[in-house]
Order: C-alpha cells, then structure tokens, then sequence
C-alpha cells in the first residue's frame, strides 16, 4: 500500500519519556500520521509549536515551567493552524473548563485506546472535536448552572433526521461514521450539521453536542 501524500504532523507534549515514547511509537505505525517532535514542558511545547507549525499537538496538563494550560494559550495566541488535544489524567472542573476555554479542541484521557487516540488526531485535523464522555457531562452540568442563557433555538425546529445526526454528534461520531450509521453520503452529513447549526444559533460540534446532552437529545 502506498503512503499517503500528506501525513498529519503531530508534537507530542508529555514531561514523562516513557509516555513520549510510548505514543512516538504508536502514532508512526499508521502511515498517515507522522511525529515531529516531542517536547518536555509547556515553554519548550509553544516554542515548537512555533517553529514546526505540526498540524496536531498533543497536550499533557501537568508539566513544569509552564502547564499545558498556559501552552495551550500561547499556541492558539500565534494564530497557527495546529490543533491541541489536551491528553491528561485528569477530570477535575480546574483543568477541564480552562483547558477548553484557553482553545483545546480536544480532551481526552490517558486511558483512550491507541486506536480512539489515532481517530481523535484525525478527527482534530479535520477542524472536528472529540470529548472523553465524563468530559461531556461536565460541560452539560456547567452549561445547566449559566446564569446567561443561551441563545438556542428550539428542539421544535428540527427534524427527526436532524435529531438522529445530533444524537451521533453527541457521541462523538465523525461525518463519515455518521454517513455510515444512517446510510447517507458524507456531503449530506455536512449539508445537515450545518443547517443544524443554522437552526440553533449554535457555531461548533462542541457547542452541538452540549445542546443535545442538555436537551435529552442523547
């Protein structure tokens, strides 16, 4: 099988070498993803970021010098292209909220398999977001206690079809797996989200799958 033309760079951001390693290994056995480079620590993270421009970074929280949420903040203040998953252990509302909020398209936990982590880092080089499912609850229960309401259109304006698309969202399912389950192309999948968007008032998947959640769509 030949390789393909353009592979997805990534930058691996992990204090800890035998995690470095361990995804270094993984991630270049699949022929459309290729590592760049690994970084130790938030600081050396932007200062990579800067200089290889990689289409996906992969943001461990936890590190010295300068947290992921810090990285995070700087990278997406250089107004690249790349993409940042935060790749973490941790739950708590302190690193999922400003981790979001600071602009990780991502999140996702250490304990993803190899294969969920690989569909994420496409998933993310194609503009689309992945949220671990505690990650998502969390996001519904801080949506619920806002005291600014959102602006949201109605469940009323929807069709069944458009439901069964927000539903798969929801969970994360990427266009094509969403084509596949409900056997329409993946043009008519994006044609939906948008005009689902539209309905809504809403401007991103992440935001989509937050109003389905909240509405018992899910």
């Amino acid at each position: 099988m030949s390789e393909p033309s353009e592979k997805i760079t990534v930058l691996i951001v992990d204090d800890h070498q035998v995690v470095r390693q361990g995804l270094h290994t993984f991630l270049e056995l699949n022929e459309d993803v290729r590592v760049v480079g690994e970084a130790v620590d938030g600081q050396m993270a932007v200062e990579m970021t800067q200089q290889l421009n990689p289409d996906v970074v992969l943001m461990d929280l936890v590190m010295p010098r300068l947290d992921g949420i810090g990285a995070i903040r700087q990278i997406k203040s250089l107004g690249l292209r790349s993409k940042v998953i935060a790749l973490t252990s941790f739950t708590e509302d302190d690193k999922v909220f400003p981790a979001i909020q600071a602009g990780a398209s991502s999140y996702l936990l250490k304990d993803v398999s190899p294969d969920d982590l690989v569909e994420a880092i496409r998933a993310a080089h194609r503009g689309e977001a992945r949220l671990h499912p505690d990650i998502a609850r969390k996001l519904m229960e801080q949506v619920a206690h806002q005291t600014q309401p959102a602006r949201e259109g109605p469940v009323e304006n929807l069709t069944e079809r458009e439901r069964g698309v927000i539903r798969l969202v929801a969970q994360g399912r990427s266009n094509a797996e969403i084509a596949q389950e409900l056997v329409i192309s993946d043009k008519t999948v994006k044609t939906h989200v948008s005009n689902i968007l539209s309905k809504l008032d809403l401007q991103d998947r992440t935001q989509l799958a937050i109003y389905a959640i909240k509405n018992g769509l899910v």
